[in-house]
């Protein structure tokens, strides 16, 4: 190899490995629920189980699973704080409301087996919250007075404050 072929070797070398590493990016951006965002979500679900004269624990975490933001009634037991955040990460982490994922379980034999993994609770009150299509995180509500009326705050708090675009 002569002397002046050497920088062309290099040269082609650089840009036959050039593609390679424009093709796969080292970062991604996401959408993600902001401490903003969980805030103004709490204080609608609060308003939401006080309206019927519910007390609660309620807990958002954001779209890895992380826990944002949690309130809590006065008087509610120190079990429901645990349950709102489980929730919450349950919802996160299946895609689904609790309430449905439960029902589902119940239903099919193989899935029972969720109540295994101790960081899901499949019961009511855990649901996802998304922007467009994407999932930025998720509300968990404990101790309104069951399943049914947790997950009522939560959608009803999820429609007030991340409402569905329209196209």
């Amino acid at each position: 190899m002569t002397y002046h072929s050497r920088p062309l070797l290099a040269l082609a070398l650089a840009a036959a490995m050039a593609p390679a590493s424009a093709a796969a990016p080292l970062q991604v951006t996401r959408p993600d629920i902001t401490l903003e965002g969980a805030m103004r979500l709490l204080e609608a679900t609060m308003e939401a189980c006080h309206a019927g004269g519910k007390t609660l624990a309620a807990a958002v975490v954001d779209r890895s699973g992380n826990l944002v933001a949690l309130q809590r009634d006065d008087n509610v037991g120190p079990h429901n704080t645990l349950a709102a955040q489980r929730k919450a990460y349950t919802a996160l982490s299946t895609k689904s409301a609790t309430g449905t994922l439960a029902d589902n379980a119940r239903a099919n034999t193989p899935t029972n087996n969720l109540n295994t993994v101790s960081e899901l609770l499949l019961l009511g009150g855990g649901v996802p919250v998304s922007a467009g299509t994407a999932i930025i995180g998720a509300i968990g509500v404990a101790g309104a007075g069951g399943p049914g009326i947790d997950e009522s705050c939560a959608l009803s708090a999820i429609a007030r404050v991340f409402p569905p675009r329209s196209n």
